[in-house]
């Protein structure tokens, strides 16, 4: 360090993603020295992540048998295994004939503001062929079978509610969670074959909630998380949550008015 002090140095100080990086530059005709200092990266939790103040979940039983394949590798309950392509399709409400279910979930309830939110992307999700346990083609039946929806990153995404009582009070079990995704289920089966199933991407879990289910699965899934309607389970990752809606197994079209959207 002696030597140092009889040069003359100038120090070059910067903040680089937390950390400190100093650069030492000797004076003229002297013996050029390094400093390399660590650089210190403070990881953050995204606000997609943060917990939800106030909430606790609870769970109830559920009807056997489990669900076969186990829910992580089942392309009926874990969506990203089917996966989904763009679409060029209307982004509003539109509307379909016939009788409407006054009972179905409605999907104004994943925000808080109970409102319509602004439709930005459409998709179809792929098919699945169960015979070789592979991907098929693209769902046509509707034109769009998972609607992009705007979103503030960080904002609160609740339960939809309906008039289906799965027992005290809940309104739809956690079938799957990940840190990025959840799908609920309207009925207390391990399964998507009868009743109502809502897959939302792009969500981050709220941590609490993530870690019940987590539990639960590792326990045989003889219960699992249950949610009230409106109840919050999450935050948006970003600008974009991803909604699919299913009656009894069949992804439908999630910008139906007369089903999903009742009152707008």
């Amino acid at each position: 360090m002696s030597r140092w002090t009889a040069a003359r140095l100038t120090i070059v100080a910067m903040l680089l993603f937390g950390g400190l990086v100093v650069v030492a530059t000797p004076a003229r005709g002297s013996t050029p020295h390094h400093v390399y200092l660590p650089v210190v990266q403070y990881a953050s939790t995204p606000a997609g992540c943060q917990a939800i103040s106030g909430q606790s979940y609870g769970s109830l039983s559920v009807n056997p048998p489990p669900s076969n394949p186990p829910a992580a590798v089942n392309p009926d309950i874990n969506l990203q295994i089917r996966g989904w392509a763009s679409t060029s399709a209307t982004l509003g409400l539109v509307t379909y004939n016939g009788v409407p279910d006054s009972n179905a979930p409605q999907l104004s309830g994943l925000f808080a503001s109970r409102q319509l939110p602004v439709f930005d992307a459409a998709y179809q999700v792929y098919d699945w062929d169960w015979s070789t346990n592979t991907r098929g083609g693209l769902i046509t039946t509707w034109p769009v079978t998972l609607l992009g929806m705007q979103t503030q990153p960080g904002e609160e995404i609740d339960a939809p509610p309906s008039g289906y009582d799965l027992g005290q009070g809940y309104r739809a079990l956690v079938l799957y969670a990940t840190q990025d995704q959840i799908t609920l289920k309207y009925t207390r089966d391990d399964n998507v074959v009868y009743g109502y199933t809502i897959h939302v991407e792009n969500v981050c879990v709220e941590p609490s909630l993530l870690a019940l289910y987590q539990q639960l699965d590792s326990e045989g899934r003889a219960n699992l998380p249950a949610l009230f309607g409106d109840q919050p389970f999450g935050r948006a990752n970003g600008t974009e949550i991803d909604v699919a809606i299913r009656d009894s197994g069949s992804f439908m079209d999630p910008r139906s008015q007369r089903d999903w959207w009742q009152g707008f």
